[in-house]
């Protein structure tokens, strides 16, 4: 009998948890989407450099330029094809430099689109 009844407080105790519980509802609101304020990359502000060609023929000739103007006159060389390589590296930092403006234009169109496109999936 005294088991009974223990077995039955313990059911009554494990079953009292679940009366009365209370159900918490979750709802999301939605928040608009901030303005990014990212400022476009300023157009570097490079130095001009004065590019002197010098040819087996034109050496002397040069040298004593630079020397008449106080110009110490030393020789930083490049072959034909490595001026072409150079002239590649920049081609391609160039490209690097639009595509990430690019980036920035499309996070930009895509964070601060209005209330009306807001519902429709972005564009790419």
């Amino acid at each position: 009998m005294n088991r009974i009844i223990i077995v039955i407080l313990f059911g009554l105790l494990l079953s009292g948890c679940s009366v009365g519980e209370k159900r918490i509802k979750l709802f999301a609101v939605e928040q608009p989407r901030e303005k990014l304020n990212l400022a476009k990359p300023t157009p570097l502000q490079m130095e001009e450099i004065r590019w002197i060609i010098i040819t087996s023929k034109n050496a002397e000739e040069v040298f004593k330029k630079l020397e008449a103007q106080g110009i110490d006159p030393v020789l930083f060389g490049l072959t034909d094809k490595e001026y072409e390589l150079l002239s590649k590296n920049f081609a391609q930092i160039r490209a690097k430099l639009k595509e990430s403006n690019d980036i920035l234009d499309k996070y930009k169109q895509y964070y601060e689109q209005d209330a009306k496109s807001n519902t429709e999936a972005p564009k790419k």
